[in-house]
C-alpha cells in the first residue's frame, strides 16, 4: 500500500437527530475526510458544531435518538456505516479504536487498570497469563506510567487525572489499531500536562502508524500535533 492511500475513507457522512414531530434535525451534512497511515488529521470547530457526532458516527456509532441519514465509512473493503452492531463490535477496540475527552469517567473506577486494560487484549488477541501481563507492562511502560508492572494492581483514583488519560490511550492502542479516534482527548487538563499529553500522542502515532483524527476545538493545539487540519 503506498504511504498516501487512505486507511480510512469518510464520503459524504450525514447523520440527523429524529425529533418528536418525526422530523430529522440535520446536524451533520455531507462530510469528507480521509486519514493516512502513521499521520493526524485534525477536525476543529467551535462548540456544538458537530465534530464529535462526525467522529463517532463515522466509525458506525450511532447515539441514542441519532440516525445516520447517508455516507459512506471504508475501511479497507468494509463500510463501517453498513455493518450490524455484532460486526462493529469486532472491530471497536481492535482495528479502530477511541479515545474519550474524559478519562475519569472512560475508566472503571471499581476495577484495576491491569483488568480494564486486559479486557481487549483478551477479546481481540486472546492473551493470556504470562503473555497478557507482559504486553500490558509494555502497553503501561510506552505512555509512561512509573512502575508499570505494580501499576496494574491499582485503581483508577490513584492515578492523576494525566496519568489517567495516559491508561485510556494505552487501552486504546493495546491491540495495534488501524484507526485511532482522539475526541478531545486533553480537555480538562492542566496546560502542561496538556502539552505533554499531545507530545505523547504525536510520537505513538508515527510510531505505530494508527490513521488518527484529532477532534479539538483548540487551534493552537492542533497546529503542534496534526499533520492536517478540517474545520467544520
Amino acid at each position: 500500500m503506498s504511504v498516501t492511500e487512505p486507511v480510512f475513507r469518510v464520503e459524504d457522512l450525514s447523520v440527523g437527530y429524529t425529533r418528536s414531530d418525526g422530523q430529522d434535525n440535520v446536524v451533520v451534512w455531507k462530510t469528507t475526510f480521509s486519514l493516512t497511515g502513521g499521520t493526524i488529521l485534525g477536525l476543529a470547530g467551535e462548540s456544538g458544531c458537530g465534530k464529535s457526532t462526525t467522529a463517532l458516527a463515522a466509525i458506525g456509532y450511532r447515539a441514542p435518538g441519532s440516525r445516520i441519514m447517508s455516507g459512506t465509512a471504508r475501511l479497507g473493503g468494509l463500510d463501517l456505516l453498513t455493518l450490524p452492531a455484532s460486526k462493529l463490535r469486532s472491530i471497536w477496540g481492535s482495528r479502530v479504536a477511541y479515545v474519550a475527552q474524559n478519562a475519569t469517567t472512560a475508566l472503571n473506577p471499581a476495577i484495576p487498570v491491569g483488568r480494564q486494560l486486559g479486557q481487549p487484549l483478551t477479546r481481540h488477541l486472546h492473551l493470556r497469563g504470562n503473555e497478557l501481563r507482559e504486553r500490558e507492562i509494555e502497553l503501561l511502560d510506552s505512555v509512561g506510567i512509573p512502575g508499570p508492572a505494580g501499576a496494574l494492581d491499582r485503581y483508577p483514583h490513584q492515578f492523576s487525572g494525566g496519568q489517567q488519560q495516559r491508561i485510556a490511550i494505552a487501552i486504546a492502542l493495546s491491540c495495534r489499531p488501524e484507526v485511532l479516534i482522539l475526541d478531545e482527548p486533553t480537555t480538562g487538563l492542566d496546560v502542561t500536562t496538556q502539552a505533554r499529553i499531545s507530545a505523547l500522542l504525536r510520537s505513538l502515532v508515527e510510531e505505530t502508524g494508527a490513521a488518527t483524527l484529532y477532534v479539538s476545538h483548540d487551534l493552537s493545539l492542533l497546529s503542534t500535533v496534526a499533520n492536517r487540519l478540517a474545520v467544520m
